[in-house]
């Protein structure tokens, strides 16, 4: 619409931003400190088409506004280089679907050693192609992290996240917040 100067009376609002609208209206309750004591540390993957392609570092700051109020900013550690100057994962752009595994991951190797220097056991990503390569590559390369979705990790932080939502949790978090009966 901008391209083409075409008139329109809406906004185009990533859902990052409306996360981090809504926790700094108090809309959304969020809390960091389930994860005062266990100080397990996270960090980011910056999808490419929110951490590149727009042009701002606006989303990709949100993303850490929110990322912070879920698991605490003590406990995140950024990747180096971030934001828009962040490398891509590899899965993007259709990668994860054109059966090239093999160059795939060769060509996400620099993202998987990115990780593995945060020392972060955990990386947050927004992108469910993000999600799947650098889980992907976790297992091909041996990594230690696990690797989950934005909005699981904020459940958690809501203590809403349900027995049946924590496939991507490792064992130090699979269980967390669970009352007794959702246990058993």
């Amino acid at each position: 619409m901008r391209k083409y100067n075409i008139p329109h009376n809406f906004e185009f609002k990533s859902i990052i931003e409306l996360y981090a609208q809504w926790i700094k209206d108090g809309t959304l309750k969020i809390n960091s400190d389930w994860n005062k004591d266990l100080k397990i540390k996270f960090t980011v993957q910056d999808p490419c088409n929110i951490g590149r392609k727009i042009g701002t570092n606006r989303i990709v700051d949100d993303l850490r506004f929110v990322i912070k109020a879920v698991v605490g900013e003590e406990n995140f550690v950024d990747m180096v280089p971030n934001r828009s100057n962040n490398f891509c994962c590899g899965g993007g752009g259709g990668a994860l679907q054109a059966g090239h595994t093999d160059q795939r991951r060769a060509y996400g190797k620099v993202k998987f050693d990115q990780i593995i220097e945060t020392g972060a056991d955990y990386v947050i990503t927004p992108c469910h192609n993000c999600h799947a390569q650098i889980e992907d590559m976790c297992h091909h390369y041996g990594g230690k992290y696990y690797t989950v979705h934005l909005w699981t990790i904020m459940c958690l932080a809501m203590g809403i996240l349900g027995e049946n939502e924590r496939t991507y949790l490792g064992p130090d978090l699979a269980d967390f917040g669970l009352t007794e009966k959702e246990e058993s």
